[in-house]
């Protein structure tokens, strides 16, 4: 008996949740970090017409709207939950982004993740004590991550803070590089390029194999993190970085 290929049952597909804020703009690039069986179903925060400065940080930060966004995104059953907003998670501190996880753990999450907490994560994975720190952040913003990081024990050997209000997703891989080379990584034992909105795939590899240190950027963590929740791998051959290699810190 001849079987019609429209008969045949789809492949199983895990799904993620993406929860951004409203000027998020590289979507391609989440997709990059994802194995193909993985499918992210992608909401956005209300449209806010402020610059990227602390306040509008704080206002991505409100559980309340990332809650309702959650609720938005559980339609297609996603087996996590991330909420891909550097800023908007860590500008509260650590109690901040519990209250994020929190919000969407509530709103029915199976399981649920921030950037924030999911580059807490990956230090603790990686044993990283010491970062050097890229942002595209006014020096206000970027204070808030390093008083973030420095609540679970991880000191800063270095920040650069690019001044952007705004535009962050315009950035090309040449600034990217440019602000990488200005900061001196000695005794970094990572480097960290902060915002979801920043361009970095392409540079990972690359840069980790020229500053001989694992480069942990926004997008990557968070999807790693997800994917690990959702019982998946990160699809990217750093071995430095991929999940599956990662080794648990005693």
């Amino acid at each position: 008996m001849t079987v019609s290929p429209f008969e045949i049952a789809l492949p199983a597909q895990t799904g993620v949740g993406v929860v951004a804020p409203f000027d998020f703009a590289l979507d391609r690039e989440l997709w990059r970090w994802v194995p193909d069986r993985v499918c992210l179903h992608t909401t956005r925060l209300p449209f806010l017409p402020e610059p990227v400065t602390v306040q509008l940080a704080q206002a991505l930060s409100d559980p309340h709207g990332v809650r309702r966004a959650t609720r938005d995104v559980l339609v297609p059953e996603p087996l996590v939950v991330a909420y891909a907003c550097t800023s908007g998670s860590f500008i509260g501190g650590a109690a901040g982004e519990a209250a994020l996880v929190e919000g969407m753990l509530d709103a029915g999450a199976p399981a649920a993740v921030t950037t924030s907490g999911a580059l807490v994560r990956a230090c603790a994975r990686l044993g990283v004590r010491r970062l050097a720190v890229i942002t595209p952040y006014v020096d206000d913003v970027t204070g808030r991550l390093l008083d973030f990081l420095a609540e679970y024990g991880i000191g800063t050997v270095g920040s650069l803070g690019l001044g952007m209000l705004g535009d962050i997703w315009k950035m090309s891989y040449s600034a990217v590089l440019g602000a990488v080379a200005g900061l001196d990584v000695s005794g970094a034992d990572a480097l960290f390029v902060s915002c979801t909105n920043v361009p970095t795939y392409d540079l990972v590899t690359p840069l980790e194999q020229r500053l001989g240190i694992p480069v942990l950027t926004a997008n990557q963590v968070t999807l790693w993190a997800a994917l690990e929740e959702a019982g998946e791998a990160l699809a990217h051959d750093s071995a430095l970085t991929a999940p599956v290699l990662l080794p648990e810190v005693a």
